[in-house]
């Protein structure tokens, strides 16, 4: 089993693929953020099992969707050994196949507010409680896959964003993955 952190930057420039109604969206990975075991504050599941984290308790490879501030849903995929709560929140996508579909779910104009931050990205690729618990890895309405694109990116890693609520050391923790420069990386 892999190190969340690890994980988190070899998700940076894959694809991710959503399929619902007949139709396919997707983007590349362009920023994440690595929430692991019990030791991190800022991870849900720092505090133990509760109904809201139980997926982030079970195996890797299945999807974990919250809502946040009652109005945005979160994307994260689990990634490490069962009872060991670890996740990777996708926060932002480049926008590939199904842009037209994206705009129609967010409603803006402008193509790089599309999917710039996670809450963007789930409305914009309809990501709702409903895939809570499903499995990544079967292909079935939410994936990854690998795709051929440059590496000629840097990967930059910054504490990660909205954990105020977390212990100075869980704050401090470079745990936020981002390829530089990429006008879809959150602001």
């Amino acid at each position: 089993m892999n190190d969340t952190r690890q994980v988190a930057k070899g998700l940076i420039g894959k694809l991710l693929v959503r399929e619902y109604d007949g139709r396919r969206l997707s983007g590349i990975i362009v920023e994440v953020e690595a929430y692991r075991g019990f030791d991190d504050t800022a991870s849900h599941a720092h505090k133990g099992l509760t109904e809201r984290c139980k997926v982030m308790f079970g195996d890797a490879g299945h999807v974990y969707v919250y809502l946040t501030y009652g109005v945005h849903f979160m994307l994260n995929l689990v990634t490490e050994k069962k009872y060991f709560p670890s996740a990777v929140l996708v926060r932002a996508i480049e926008p590939k196949e199904g842009v037209e579909d994206m705009f129609k779910n967010r409603n803006v104009e402008v193509k790089y507010d599309l999917t710039n931050g996670p809450g963007k990205l789930t409305k914009a690729l309809n990501i709702k409680k409903n895939l809570n618990g499903k499995s990544i890895t079967s292909r079935k309405s939410l994936w990854v896959e690998k795709i051929d694109i440059s590496k000629d990116f840097i990967i930059e890693s910054a504490p990660r964003i909205g954990i105020d609520y977390a212990e100075e050391r869980s704050r401090n923790q470079k745990w936020r993955f981002f390829i530089k420069g990429n006008k879809y990386v959150s602001k």
